[in-house]
């Protein structure tokens, strides 16, 4: 996130609406990403941070996620299931109700929901 924003001459005030600049989805998704690590809370809500972004540059930034998150409480929204591998607790959703919680091994090692939208998403993503 931060080489894009240091490579802007507004920084993180680059606006991204309507009157702002036209920036691509992936973009927009670094810069919101960069402006909530800046503000440094000690709660960050994800809600699918990453869903605009390539593999390499999602793995790039999620290894930011977790050096800039750690002793924040963090709540992931993801449905690009590669998003949660390092968290320490998946809550899986069907319809609404909590069908499943664990770790990513401990989910795969089920069987259930998660282990078979984790096996999907490995032969439709390389």
């Amino acid at each position: 996130c931060m080489p894009f924003i240091e490579s802007r001459p507004e920084g993180a005030n680059v606006l991204v609406g309507e009157r702002g600049i036209k920036l691509s989805g992936g973009e927009r998704q670094r810069v919101a990403l960069a402006r909530a690590f800046l503000k440094n809370s000690p709660i960050l809500i994800l809600d699918e941070a990453t869903s605009a972004l390539d593999s390499q540059t999602e793995a790039l930034i999620q290894q930011s996620i977790a050096t800039l998150c750690q002793g924040k409480t963090v709540l992931v929204i993801a449905h690009r299931l590669s998003t949660l591998l390092g968290l320490d607790r998946i809550v899986v959703l069907d319809q609404g109700r909590i069908v499943e919680e664990g770790t990513h091994h401990a989910l795969l090692a089920t069987k259930g929901l998660y282990s078979r939208l984790w096996e999907q998403q490995a032969f439709t993503h390389p």
